[in-house]
């Protein structure tokens, strides 16, 4: 089994989807200390002049130490109306703009406060529109107790092993972070996805890579993104 592990991101990039669809396994990472101004809330989108812009959950405010899953949402603010109104532009150019803002509606209307279990039904939402078979799971809902960790880089490791998976795979950004020693003489083949970004039509002229799936999806059809998640190499 090939397992992929990775915090909650909100409408993640393509790289992202490239490790669910090409894992046997995804698990949410959602136990460490949520750390601002990462990707757990918030994403990028373009706006018509080729600059980027943040959708985002306005969070209720928490003490620094709180966990990823600890995190709720500010529901009092309207955001989703404001993300949908913040889409607005691509009606005139995206070919899929009503299929993807239906999307974002039938996503918006999951009642949580819980920014994790936004983020993994917005996931599981995705990966059926894109026909993405991988099981996701919330680590902290798994009950599944591993080894003592005395390294950052052996969470992935002893969830590996407590799991049984012989095989796991990391964004090519994690490489230095890992000591892949540590995974071969446990006998589990680490690899690193190296996922390469394809230009596809854009709001504006000039390509802007890694931006939210949302994106992607506005100007792409199911099947073309697919095949722009087997464009990667593993390292």
């Amino acid at each position: 089994m090939t397992l992929a592990i990775m915090q909650p991101y909100f409408f993640p990039y393509l790289g992202y989807f490239a490790l669910i669809k090409h894992s046997d396994q995804f698990i949410l990472f959602d136990t460490p200390q949520f750390i601002r101004h990462g990707w757990i809330e918030r994403n990028q989108v373009l706006k018509p002049d080729g600059e980027t812009l943040y959708v985002k959950v306005p969070l209720r405010k928490h003490p620094r130490s709180t966990a990823i899953k600890d995190i709720l949402i500010n529901n009092s603010e309207d955001w989703r109306s404001k993300i949908i109104a913040q889409l607005a532009p691509y009606k005139k150019k995206a070919p899929y703009f009503k299929q993807v803002t239906n999307l974002l509606d039938g996503i918006f209307k999951i009642k949580t406060e819980s920014i994790v279990v936004l983020n993994f039904e917005s996931l599981k939402v995705i990966s059926n529109y894109l026909n993405l078979k991988t099981p996701i799971t919330i680590w902290s809902e798994m009950g599944v107790e591993i080894d003592e960790v005395n390294s950052p880089d052996e969470w992935a490791l002893n969830i590996c092993k407590a799991l049984k998976a012989d095989s796991y795979i990391n964004p090519i950004g994690g490489m230095s972070f890992f000591d892949t020693e540590k995974y071969l003489n446990s006998r589990i083949n680490i690899s690193f996805l190296n996922h390469k970004p394809t230009e596809y039509p854009q709001i504006s002229t000039n390509f802007v890579p890694f931006l939210s799936i949302i994106d992607v999806m506005m100007f792409n059809s199911p099947e073309k993104i697919n095949e722009y998640l087997d464009n990667y190499e593993l390292l």
